[in-house]
């Protein structure tokens, strides 16, 4: 009853705050105007991200009157830090290097502060517990690498709540199995904001008044709490959950479909000799369009995907080696990136 008191008080939460949020968006002028780039033919207003926030930790605090959700404190910190930067990048925006800085001193502070790190590959390419020396830099490049791939895949309606629900949804179940309560929780009143978002995002009509788009602010918000989630699913504490074999590729194969789109993205960039950072039509969403689809079964098509396989990996894992499951899925990425370059140039 918990989880599901803590689910609908962030789907009623966010469902409250999202058209007001509407409202004062398009009264500030803080919205995302239409450009070739983008698909949207008005402008519309994008604070979602702040109702993403709210609602998660609305529904916390009613799940912590009878649940010590304390440890959790220092991720809320940096959740407000993520906020308040995708909010100035939404308003001001902000040069990649601020946002770069920002993020990998939130980051820092998950680690020195909250003692989450990626400390385990459990037996991933061999490895298992690594030195702090090592797990510290290979945790900030992990986490902001993730932070900045749910960034960029938020290009068509509801494809980054989409995603991010499917991850949330794989992850609080697993929480569940494994005992870890409070993560379930986080997860789970997360996945309720993202409820009403999806509605507003999907299927609002921006002339009436009722589109919203996460921005940044929400994009950062809940990249962040899909990397510490990921983190602290792949981390090894005996002393808060049991050994899970293979913990390390069940819980970023939640976010393999974001990941791996953006190394593709950035390496199409690089040997095209041209800046990482700038925008361009290279995401897997943009190839599903060009292949003549509709942005509606783009974005369904893409979360199937992700959803495939997360649930593979998951069953797998448990009598194949993790070794030859990550290859696997390096393997069919590669074959369906050739896939979507030669059926989005026809």
């Amino acid at each position: 009853m918990l989880y599901i008191l803590s689910f609908l008080v962030a789907i009623l939460s966010a469902h409250w705050i999202h058209p007001r949020l509407v409202r004062i968006a398009l009264d500030k002028s803080i919205v995302d105007n239409p450009n070739a780039r983008k698909l949207q033919r008005r402008p519309t207003p994008v604070l979602g991200g702040i109702a993403v926030f709210f609602g998660s930790v609305i529904g916390l605090g009613c799940a912590s009157i009878t649940c010590d959700c304390s440890e959790l404190f220092i991720v809320v910190v940096a959740m407000m830090i993520m906020l308040y930067t995708g909010t100035m990048d939404d308003i001001l925006d902000l040069s990649p290097a601020l946002r770069f800085l920002i993020e990998i001193g939130t980051v820092l502070l998950l680690i020195f502060v909250g003692g989450y790190t990626l400390n385990d590959f459990h037996g991933l390419w061999g490895l298992n517990q690594i030195p702090q020396g090592v797990a510290i830099p290979l945790t900030v490049f992990a986490a902001v690498g993730i932070i900045n791939a749910i960034n960029l895949i938020d290009g068509i309606d509801g494809l980054a709540s989409g995603l991010t629900g499917s991850a949330l949804l794989v992850l609080g179940s697993l929480f569940l199995i494994n005992g870890m309560w409070i993560y379930a929780l986080l997860s789970f009143a997360t996945l309720g904001v993202l409820v009403p978002f999806f509605y507003y995002n999907v299927f609002g009509q921006a002339d009436h008044g009722r589109k919203i788009f996460m921005g940044d602010t929400g994009s950062l918000t809940l990249g962040y709490i899909l990397v510490f989630l990921a983190i602290r699913y792949a981390s090894y504490n005996p002393d808060v959950a049991h050994y899970s074999a293979g913990a390390i590729v069940i819980a970023f194969s939640t976010l393999i479909v974001p990941m791996f789109d953006v190394v593709r993205v950035m390496i199409v960039r690089a040997r095209s000799h041209r800046s990482l950072f700038k925008p361009d039509r290279n995401h897997i969403h943009h190839k599903f369009l060009d292949m003549g689809m509709s942005a509606h079964k783009a974005m369904i098509s893409i979360v199937v995907i992700a959803s495939l396989f997360s649930s593979l990996n998951i069953l797998l894992v448990s009598f194949v080696n993790i070794n030859i499951v990550f290859a696997g899925d390096i393997v069919i990425w590669v074959i369906l990136s050739i896939w979507f370059e030669k059926a989005g140039n026809k």
